[in-house]
Parts: C-alpha cells; sequence; structure tokens
C-alpha cells in the first residue's frame, strides 16, 4: 500500500530561503508530499513571489490587523486547518506563537533555529556563539513547544568557527547547512519515520537519545 503524499503547510514572513530549498528537494528527489499553501503575516515577504513561482497558493494574514495574538494565531489556524495539513514547517515565521496555536498542532509542527540547541536559543545566535569561543555552531530542527526554541530536537547540522569568522560568514555558512538539514527532515516526515510521542522524538519506531547529527553521524536512509 502507497501511502498518500504528505500534506504540507509552510509559514513566512521573510525570503523564504529554507521553504525554497525544501521546494526545490521536493520536485528533485520526487518526494511524496505536497506544499498546499505558504501563509506570510507580511504582504511583502520575498518567499511569497518564491511560492507563487512554484505554482503553490499564497495567503497573507497580516499580523498588524488583529488587536491580540490570541485573535491573530486562531485567524491563522483557520486558515492552516483548511488545507488539512499533516505537517506545519515555519520558516523564517517571526512570530511568537501562542500555547493555543501550539498544541493544536502538537507533533506536526516543526522549526528550524541557526544553533546547535540548547546552546543560544533566541536571536543573534552567530554573534553570541562567537563571543562563547564555541568551536562549532549549526542548525537545529525542532518540534515546536510552549517553550520558545525549547522543543525536542530532531536533527542537528554543525559547522566549525573560524579564527576569522564574524557573525556575517557564519551565518552563511550555517545557512548553507540550513538548506540540506530542512529538507532532509522533511523527507523523514514524508517518508512517515519520525513521530512524538510524551514529547520525545521516535524515529523508525525507536526513540532519539540524542538528535541525528547530519555532518557526521550518516543520515538514517
Amino acid at each position: 500500500m502507497v501511502n498518500k503524499p504528505l500534506s504540507i503547510v509552510v509559514l513566512i514572513s521573510g525570503s523564504g530561503s529554507n521553504m525554497q530549498a525544501i521546494i526545490d528537494f521536493l520536485a528533485r528527489e520526487k518526494i511524496s508530499a505536497e506544499i498546499k499553501a505558504v501563509i506570510s503575516n507580511k504582504a511583502d515577504a520575498v518567499g511569497l513571489q518564491r511560492a507563487k513561482k512554484a505554482g503553490i497558493v499564497t495567503e497573507v494574514i497580516e499580523h498588524t490587523e488583529f488587536e491580540s495574538r490570541e485573535a491573530f494565531d486562531q485567524a491563522m489556524m483557520q486558515s492552516i486547518d483548511s488545507y488539512n495539513p499533516e505537517l506545519i514547517i515555519l520558516a523564517g515565521f517571526m512570530r511568537i506563537l501562542t500555547d493555543a496555536f501550539v498544541e493544536h498542532y502538537a507533533g506536526r509542527l516543526i522549526n528550524i533555529h541557526p544553533s546547535l540547541l540548547p546552546h543560544f536559543k533566541g536571536l543573534n545566535t552567530h554573534q553570541r556563539a562567537i563571543d562563547a569561543s564555541h568551536q562549532q555552531h549549526g542548525a537545529s530542527v525542532h518540534f515546536v513547544s510552549n517553550e520558545l526554541d525549547g522543543g525536542p530536537v530532531i536533527a542537528q547540522a554543525a559547522v566549525d568557527i573560524s579564527d576569522d569568522d564574524n557573525a556575517e560568514n557564519l551565518r552563511l555558512k550555517v545557512l548553507a547547512q540550513e538548506h540540506i538539514l530542512y529538507p532532509l527532515v522533511t523527507r523523514w516526515f514524508a517518508e512517515r519515520r519520525l513521530t512524538l510521542k510524551d514529547n520525545r522524538v521516535y524515529f523508525d519506531g525507536k526513540s532519539l537519545q540524542k538528535p541525528v547529527l547530519i555532518s557526521s553521524d550518516p543520515a538514517p536512509e
């Protein structure tokens, strides 16, 4: 029995480069998944044009038009649910989500964060990694929880920090790894290999004792 294609909704606020990496990967590798819609809280998000070019439905729900974060999230949920997605991907969606939103999509809401979590949650991660004299930095894909950047981590990609790195070139090094990591995790969802149970990540039915590190561990086939 062949599984039906994984249905996906992507949320963005900006350029959508990670979204584009996923779009390209799904097409190139012929992954059984379909992005049903791309939704942005900003009408001028460049990622909307990327999605339209790929023939994907787009929507804009401006957060500034709502009196509260709760009202905005309710509108988002109504729109997202109309597509019946099995996976919601945050790809540079720059909004702090309400508990109600996160709980509604528990186990099917993922995010990518530019650090090796649990290090450097929040913003300005690249400079903070340099200032802390870390030898490695990277990106993490994690399930979204009520704690900011605190949900169970699925997989990570690491880069070395060189003596001459600054925040900008380190950002670019990490971004290149994000464009590999996020599509790979999306593929695992499409293959029905990832689940979240009791706040633990399960891969092929087995609890992950630590995130998959794609830069050094062979990625699971």
